[in-house]
């Protein structure tokens, strides 16, 4: 039996929450985190689109298995994919008797039943809610009405933020694009003024020999090798990672709260990651990349501009010296100026 004045306090709330947060990842976890108070489900997720709606643009979960990496939407398949294609409610009593239902390996948690809503702006799909429970038919026809609910009252925020996210959105690699790199290294600085003990981190990143893999196979090829490079980093850093393509075969990965030892680390791990891999091309070919990566940190009092220029002196001397591995530009003191 659903709690009336519980879900009209839940989603007041909600509402109140969402109209104040302007960060499409926040507004989408405090979605997530309102379905599970709401519906019978163990885990909560939310997932926004690109304006193709066949990539990811964000997402949110809450509950069980949050600690593990989330699987990318693949269009029409699995119930996430029938929902944006159908723009129906899919409710499964029993996912082991859905053909729709697609286990996933490593997901962290049990999944026997499934409630999945989709979000609608402006007349198309933009994205799913869904929750899920470990037990077979958790889900009743009353919570079908009741995430639906969630969902009217959550989009209009969400569309805000989703709009404004995909103004900074490089649509060929799905990280920030150019624009955002600045702005939303100066946001972080912000944020850590005054506890620099927290560590900012930058690394910038280029591919080797990048030009050869558009000369020797094709344009097509060059842009799955940096979708599938940005897939890479994104996998091997944490969701407070920022990922920046700069421009071509450039990015730039902002770390907050990192010191050098760890921002070296995790550029190593990039590295290895990447050699150790191969990348399928659309001909069937399969090619290795390497990446040369130069990392600063943030002295505390430095602008967007002095630091990047940093990481991207280190990244020439990877370059200059064999390219394929990670060098450090060390710090430089403070200024003591006045009001800096």
């Amino acid at each position: 039996m659903i709690d009336a004045q519980h879900s009209l306090d839940v989603l007041l709330e909600l509402t109140r929450a969402l109209t104040a947060e302007r960060s499409l990842r926040k507004a989408l976890t405090l979605v997530s985190e309102a379905a599970l108070e709401l519906l019978p489900g163990d885990h909560a997720s939310i997932r926004v689109l690109d304006h193709t709606r066949t990539e990811l643009l964000s997402g949110a979960r809450s509950g069980a298995g949050v600690g593990n990496k989330p699987v990318r939407h693949t269009p029409g398949k699995g119930i996430a994919g029938w929902v944006v294609d159908r723009g129906e409610i899919a409710r499964v009593k029993d996912t082991a008797q859905d053909e729709r239902f697609e286990p996933r390996p490593n997901q962290g948690f049990d999944i026997q039943s499934i409630l999945a809503v989709p979000l609608w702006s402006a007349g198309e799909v933009v994205g799913v809610l869904a929750a899920s429970s470990s037990e077979p038919d958790a889900f009743a026809e009353e919570h079908e009405s009741l995430a639906c609910l969630l969902a009217n009252c959550a989009v209009p925020p969400i569309e805000k933020a989703r709009l404004r996210r995909l103004a900074v959105t490089d649509p060929q690699t799905m990280t920030f694009n150019q624009a955002y790199l600045l702005p939303g290294l100066q946001a972080v600085m912000q944020r850590q003024r005054g506890e620099p003990s927290q560590g900012l981190s930058l690394a910038l990143l280029d591919l080797d020999h990048f030009k050869r893999i558009n000369d020797q196979h094709g344009h097509a090829a060059g842009d799955r090798a940096l979708r599938a490079f940005a897939d890479t980093v994104r996998s091997t850093t944490r969701d407070a990672d920022l990922v920046v393509r700069r421009g071509g075969d450039e990015f730039v990965l902002i770390m907050p709260g990192t010191d050098r030892a760890s921002a070296c680390a995790v550029a190593d791990r990039i590295c290895s990651t990447l050699r150790e891999g191969a990348i399928e091309l659309p001909s069937g070919a399969a090619i290795r990349l390497t990446v040369s990566i130069g990392v600063a940190t943030w002295n505390g009092d430095e602008t967007p501009e002095q630091l990047e220029k940093r990481a991207d002196e280190a990244m020439y001397e990877a370059k200059l010296h064999g390219r394929n591995q990670v060098r450090f530009h060390e710090p430089t003191a403070p200024s003591s100026e006045p009001g800096r």
